[in-house]
């Protein structure tokens, strides 16, 4: 199931907030496919990307924020820049510019948080920006679950592309987060859960603060609702 475009009108202003984190996204892993080698890279992502041994010692938060701007290949940002790009709009439309930036930041740091609570002593950095789109989609999900997304549907060599609500979507989503976070959790092994691998409580972590975030914003009427197109 992948989403390409919403069709949610709900959006007074130009969301030029959104696009400045997707370009910030782009120009920083365009510079890490410029580092001159794997060991410059490492180090790179060494010094940016956030280790939870770090955090828990106190050491580098500053990695809390900037570990948001990195990704590991093509595919990780690709899949998170198309959610944020399709969602992050009307986000920013409900919250402001300034509203919407603290949020997506504050989501990020707060993934990253659940991660370090339940990976404590992994000395693997993570990466990425899925923490704070996880807390975009928590909170669309809460002010436009009725949006309709169009959807490419695949069911083997087969697809097709459909209209669904943004409950259905995001609510797909958000399941497979939890049901592989605690899977995760119930099977580890010798092996650091986390290590090498997708931080999906980071995911559960900033959508869940999307979720409360949502939720608080959902009982505010707009400051000038006549802007505002079709409600959901």
């Amino acid at each position: 199931m992948i989403p390409i475009h919403d069709e949610n009108r709900d959006r007074p202003l130009t969301p030029f907030v959104n696009y400045t984190l997707i370009l910030i996204n782009i120009v920083v892993f365009v510079y890490q496919l410029s580092l001159p080698g794997t060991a410059a890279l490492n180090e790179f992502i060494q010094k940016y990307a956030t280790t939870p041994t770090d955090i828990t010692q106190g050491q580098n938060l500053i990695t809390l924020v900037t570990s948001q701007f990195m990704h590991a290949s093509f595919l990780h940002i690709g899949g998170n820049m198309l959610y944020l790009w399709i969602f992050g709009d009307n986000i920013e439309g409900r919250l402001g510019h300034i509203g919407y930036l603290v949020f997506y930041l504050l989501s990020g740091v707060i993934a990253s948080l659940a991660h370090v609570v339940v990976n404590p002593t992994s000395n693997v950095p993570s990466l990425g920006a899925s923490g704070a789109v996880a807390g975009v989609l928590g909170a669309y999900l809460v002010m436009f679950p009725h949006a309709r997304v169009n959807t490419f549907i695949f069911l083997g060599i087969f697809f097709f592309l459909t209209r669904l609500s943004a409950l259905l979507v995001i609510g797909f989503w958000a399941v497979l987060q939890f049901f592989s976070g605690f899977t995760e959790i119930t099977n580890r092994t010798a092996q650091t859960a986390g290590e090498g691998g997708v931080a999906y409580f980071a995911h559960i972590g900033g959508f869940v603060a999307g979720l409360l975030v949502g939720i608080i914003f959902s009982r505010v009427p707009p400051a000038n609702p006549n802007r505002y197109g079709q409600r959901y």
